[in-house]
C-alpha cells in the first residue's frame, strides 16, 4: 500500500493532532514525575516526623529520669542540699535546663538563681498533668520551656526543656519539611516562640503524628509549591528527556500524517484526485494479428509514489467496496478519452473491463454500461465485462438479472484466468457467458510443462464444444503465439504484441496498425 502525500485531514487538524501526541508524553511524563515527587515528600515527611518524635521523646525521657530523681525531695527544706541536687540534674542529665520542686501544689525550691522561688502550680495547665509548653518564665520570659511535671501525693518535681533544644530539633531533623510540636493548644515552631492559635496545615505532604509515650504530637509537611520545586531541584534531567521525547512523538506524529493514512481512506482520496487512470493494452485476432480491442487496466498515478501496481491496491479495494466507484471512474475515464477516436476502430471493437462480486449485488453496473456505450457511435464499439475470481460470485437472482439486462444491452461477459479459480466451471454452469481467458501461467508453461499444455488443451477444447470465445493472456514469445493460433484461439494478448499504454500511447501505435 503505498502512502499518501497528503492524507485526507487538513493542516489545522494534523498540526493539532502532532501538537496532542507532542504535548501527550510532556504531559504525561510530568504526571507521573509529581506523582513520584508527592509520594517522595510524603515518604520524607513520615520520616521527619518519626524522627522529630523519637528525638523529643529522647529529651522527656531525661526529663523524666531527673523528676523521678528529685521526686523523693520534694517537702524537704530548700536548703543548699536539696539546691545542690537540683543543680546536679541539671547538669548530669543532657536536655535539662532547670529543675524545680513543689509541696501542696506550691513551687518552693528551684536550680534557678535564688533557689526559693515561690509560685503557686495550675494543674490544669499540664496536659494530662504531665506537660506544658509555656511562654517562658521570669528568668527567661518568652522563651519556650517544655515542662515535665511528676507528682505523688503532694510531692511534685519539674524538669524543664528550653527552646534551644526543642527549636534546634525542628530545625535540623530536616532538610526540607517543616515542623511543628504541639502539646494541648500551644505549639511552637521554628521560631521559638509559642502559639496558642490553630495549627498550621501544610498544603504539601501533611503527616500528623503523635507520642506513644507523652502526651504531645508533631505536624510535618511543607508548603505549597513544594512539590514544583523538588522536581526542579531532582529532575532536570528527566524534564529534559520528557521534552526530547514529545518534539519527537510530534514529528514523528506530523511526518506519519503526511506520509500515510488509513488505507480506505488513502483509496478514496485518490479517487476523489482522479489518481485511478486506464492504461490499454491490445488484443489481436489469432489468425491475422489485426487489433481487435484491448483490455482496459487500472493504474494508480500516486502523485509521490509514482506509478502503482495493481496487485498492491486492487485487493483492498475489493476488500473496502470501493472498487465499484473506482470502476465506474474508469469506464467515465474510458469513455472519455477513447470516444473522439472512435473512427479509428473496427466495428465492435472490443473494449474489456474488469468486474468482481461486488458489482453483481446490484444492477447499478447496467446504468454504468449504458453511459459507457452510449459516449460511442452504435456498433462501433463492443463491451467485455471479465469476472475476475478474487471474490466469489454467487448465482442469485440478482446476479442474473444483472446479466440478462447486460446481454441485452450488447455487453458480453468473459471469465477471467480461467483455470486457476476454484470456481470457473461453477461460472460456466450458472451464468451464461461468451469468452474464457486463458491464465497466463499456462501459456508461459507451452514447450516448458507437459501437464499444463494438456489442461491449457483441455481448456481450449472445452471452449469450442460451448461455442465460447477464447482470449490467451500473456504471451511473450513467438512459439506460444504459433501453438496457440494452431490451436485455434481466437484472440490472443501479451507483451509480444503490446505493454499496457497510457491513451495517447495507444492511440498513436493503433494509427501504425
Amino acid at each position: 500500500m503505498p502512502l499518501t502525500a497528503k492524507g485526507p485531514r487538513g493542516r489545522a487538524t494534523r498540526y493539532v493532532i502532532s501538537a496532542t501526541c507532542g504535548l501527550l508524553p510532556i504531559l504525561l511524563g510530568g504526571v507521573i514525575l509529581y506523582w513520584q515527587a508527592e509520594r517522595t515528600l510524603e515518604q520524607s515527611t513520615t520520616q521527619t516526623a518519626q524522627e522529630a518524635v523519637r528525638q523529643f521523646d529522647l529529651m522527656l525521657d531525661n526529663t523524666a529520669l531527673a523528676a523521678r530523681d528529685l521526686l523523693p525531695l520534694a517537702g524537704k527544706p530548700c536548703d543548699n542540699a536539696v539546691k545542690l541536687a537540683l543543680r546536679e540534674q541539671v547538669t548530669r542529665r543532657p536536655f535539662v535546663r532547670a529543675t524545680t520542686l513543689s509541696w501542696q501544689e506550691n513551687i518552693y525550691c528551684t536550680s534557678l538563681f535564688g533557689g526559693d522561688k515561690q509560685s503557686q502550680v495550675n494543674p490544669d495547665d499540664y496536659v494530662g498533668g504531665r506537660l506544658w509548653l509555656m511562654n517562658g518564665n521570669p528568668v527567661t520570659p518568652d522563651t519556650a520551656l517544655l515542662v515535665y511535671r511528676l507528682v505523688e501525693g503532694d510531692q511534685g518535681a519539674f524538669a524543664s526543656i528550653d527552646s534551644y533544644h526543642l527549636t534546634n530539633a525542628l530545625r535540623l531533623i530536616s532538610r526540607y519539611a517543616h515542623l511543628v510540636l504541639q502539646v494541648g493548644p500551644n505549639w511552637l515552631d521554628a521560631d521559638g516562640k509559642v502559639h496558642n492559635d490553630a495549627v498550621p496545615v501544610f498544603a504539601v505532604a501533611h503527616q500528623h503524628l503523635a507520642s506513644e509515650r507523652y502526651h504531645y504530637s508533631v505536624e510535618a509537611g511543607m508548603p505549597e509549591g513544594e512539590t514544583w520545586r523538588y522536581m526542579q531541584a531532582r529532575y532536570p534531567a528527566l524534564f529534559s528527556l520528557m521534552v526530547f521525547f514529545g518534539v519527537l512523538a510530534g514529528v514523528l506524529a506530523h511526518w506519519l500524517q503526511k506520509r500515510s493514512s488509513a488505507p480506505t481512506q488513502e483509496l478514496q482520496r485518490a479517487l476523489s484526485a482522479n489518481e485511478f487512470i486506464p492504461y490499454f493494452q491490445p488484443v489481436v485476432r489469432g489468425d491475422t494479428r489485426q487489433w481487435a480491442g484491448c483490455e482496459v487496466l487500472m493504474r494508480w498515478k500516486h502523485p509521490k509514489e509514482g506509478l502503482v501496481r495493481p496487485d498492491l491496491f486492487i485487493p483492498l479495494a475489493e476488500d473496502s467496496g470501493l472498487i465499484v466507484q473506482m470502476t465506474r471512474a474508469l469506464l467515465r475515464q474510458t469513455a472519455a478519452q477513447l470516444a473522439p477516436h472512435a473512427e479509428r476502430f473496427h466495428p465492435g471493437f472490443h473494449i474489456g473491463v474488469n468486474i468482481t462480486a461486488r458489482h453483481c449485488q446490484d444492477l447499478e453496473l447496467v446504468t454504468d454500461c449504458q453511459e459507457f456505450l452510449a459516449a460511442f457511435p452504435p456498433g462501433r464499439v463492443t463491451l467485455v465485462l471479465e469476472l475476475t475470481e478474487r471474490e466469489l460470485i454467487e448465482p442469485t437472482e440478482t446476479t442474473r438479472s444483472l446479466f440478462d439486462a447486460l446481454h441485452q444491452l450488447g455487453v458480453m461477459i468473459a471469465i477471467d484466468d480461467f483455470g486457476t479459480g476454484h470456481s470457473s466451471l461453477g461460472y460456466l454452469r450458472n451464468f451464461n457467458v461468451d469468452y474464457l481467458k486463458i491464465d497466463q501461467s499456462f501459456v508461459a508453461m507451452i514447450g516448458a510443462d507437459a501437464l499444463s499444455r494438456h489442461i491449457l488443451d483441455s481448456i481450449i477444447e472445452l471452449s469450442v464444444k460451448l461455442d465460447l470465445g477464447i482470449v490467451a493472456e500473456g504471451v511473450e514469445t513467438a512459439e506460444q503465439c504459433e501453438y496457440l493460433v494452431a490451436q485455434g484461439v481466437d484472440f490472443l494478448q501479451g507483451y509480444l504484441f503490446g505493454k499496457p499504454l497510457p491513451c495517447d500511447d495507444f492511440i498513436k501505435s493503433l494509427g501504425h496498425r
